[in-house]
């Protein structure tokens, strides 16, 4: 009775775990499984593809052909670089626009600074996220959502452009 248990124990680990293989000198990531076939698409299916692909190319790479002289549009590097050089010459204080442009890529490559230091804490995005949402919805309540609220933005907007603009 004891020969028959063990039996039965033995035969539900060999099913449960499965067949014992014999180890042989094969690294650990060998299997005795046999690869799979290789995957096959149908005749049918790749001749419809590359004929939709085909088609799809060429209407992708419809030219037109014109000439530089037909094209008014067309500015050359010459032109670019003169203009640029009249306007520089131009200018009264060539130092104030170089400070400015210096501030400007500062100020923008501080920012990136700021905003990979922000995107990095692991919460923070989320919860800027959260707040950027709960703002768009307030702002939509409150001015676009109805109509007498849509002309007081419209007024605010003109109002800030004449400020902008100087004629208020």
């Amino acid at each position: 009775m004891a020969t028959t248990a063990y039996i039965g124990a033995s035969s539900m680990a060999a099913a449960v775990f499965g067949p014992r293989l014999p180890t042989t000198n094969k690294c650990s990531r060998c299997s005795a499984r046999p690869s799979p076939p290789p995957c096959s698409i149908a005749p049918s299916f790749s001749t419809s593809f590359k004929y939709f692909s085909e088609a799809r190319r060429l209407s992708l790479h419809q030219v037109r052909a014109s000439s530089s002289e037909e094209t008014p549009s067309s500015v050359e590097v010459g032109e670019v670089f003169s203009d640029l050089k009249e306007k520089w010459d131009a200018l009264e204080n060539k130092s104030t626009v170089l400070l400015y442009g210096g501030g400007a890529i500062v100020a923008v490559w501080l920012s990136s600074t700021v905003v990979g230091a922000i995107n990095s804490v692991p919460l923070l995005p989320k919860i800027l996220e959260l707040v950027g949402l709960g703002y768009t919805g307030w702002f939509v309540y409150r001015y676009l959502l109805f109509k007498s609220s849509r002309k007081e933005l419209a007024s605010d907007i003109e109002t800030l452009k004449k400020k902008i603009a100087g004629s208020e």
